[in-house]
């Protein structure tokens, strides 16, 4: 058990950078936690972390023992919480990462209800554009749109979402409606920064449509402001324009043509998720098959 409990230690000291940090957060002295480490590695008979007065960095074998490690601690986390979970529902505080549209459109009423079925669970919601580092950063799960990129974390399929195409009634009067995809060449096409061109999908037909114009956005919001202001073309899923559609200020064009559907995924650290994670990754799951 001794054992255990040092390497659970090894763990924390790697996961804070730092024996400072780490101790601070365990609430033991830091010469205790040192010293354990320090006994750790005496007992292993290799060095596992290179110390210096501001970091530490982690030797090759320590690379290896953190690894596994991590992966014993967090079984033996798991089996413990799983008991718990015997005698009570799931609790404590769920950290969520989610890009800002899709948890305003999607996550703020299914978040309603999930909350009402689990009222010992408290949210803190990051909704930026950014990639957080599951690794590094306190995240229970990253909501994510498109492939995932990171082959070492675990991604689970939540649902997809097909992209059609929208203008405002100002800017087609203006400027024409596009009747085919490749009219789209001559149009104003507001998209993120880093996309040239759309692939387009009508049944078994695929084009691949350059595009262009004034403005290279990062935000989704901004995206769809500026087409409702008459300002562009732009392709998204009819779920996250759904308001503007309504209301007359976007209105579908191209009916048939669509953009490649985008899958969206759950991003965890792990498979070994305590209980209130799971269970939110399963209702998003039931609840957004259902859309």
């Amino acid at each position: 058990m001794e054992l255990l409990n040092d390497m659970a230690l090894f763990v924390e000291v790697v996961k804070a950078k730092g024996f400072r940090s780490a101790a601070e957060a365990m609430g033991m002295p830091n010469s205790t936690l040192s010293r354990r480490i320090s006994g750790l590695e005496k007992e292993i008979g290799l060095r596992l972390l290179h110390r210096t007065t501001r970091k530490i960095e982690l030797t090759e074998a320590g690379q290896v023992y953190f690894e596994r490690c991590k992966r014993i601690v967090d079984e033996a986390r798991l089996a413990h919480e799983q008991l718990g979970e015997m005698l009570a529902q799931p609790s404590g505080l769920l950290r969520v990462s989610s890009p800002v549209d899709f948890a305003v459109t999607y996550l703020a009423p299914l978040i309603t209800e999930f909350a009402g079925l689990y009222p010992g669970i408290t949210f803190d919601f990051d909704l930026t554009p950014r990639r957080v580092d599951m690794v590094s950063e306190p995240f229970d799960v990253a909501i994510r749109m498109g492939e995932s990129e990171n082959s070492q974390l675990i991604a689970r399929a939540l649902a997809s979402l097909k992209p059609n195409l929208y203008a405002s009634p100002g800017y087609l009067e203006r400027s024409g409606e596009p009747y085919k995809p490749a009219d789209l060449e001559r149009h104003q096409c507001l998209s993120p920064r880093e996309a040239g061109s759309w692939t387009l999908q009508d049944g078994k037909k695929t084009t691949i449509v350059s595009i262009g114009g004034r403005f290279a956005l990062n935000s989704a919001s901004m995206i769809r402001r500026l087409a409702t202001l008459d300002m562009g073309i732009v392709m998204m899923p009819e779920e996250i324009v759904a308001d503007e559609v309504a209301t007359g200020r976007l209105r579908r064009i191209l009916h048939g043509w669509h953009g490649k559907p985008t899958s969206v995924y759950a991003i965890t650290e792990t498979r070994l998720l305590p209980a209130k994670t799971q269970r939110f990754i399963e209702f998003l799951r039931e609840r957004l098959a259902r859309e």
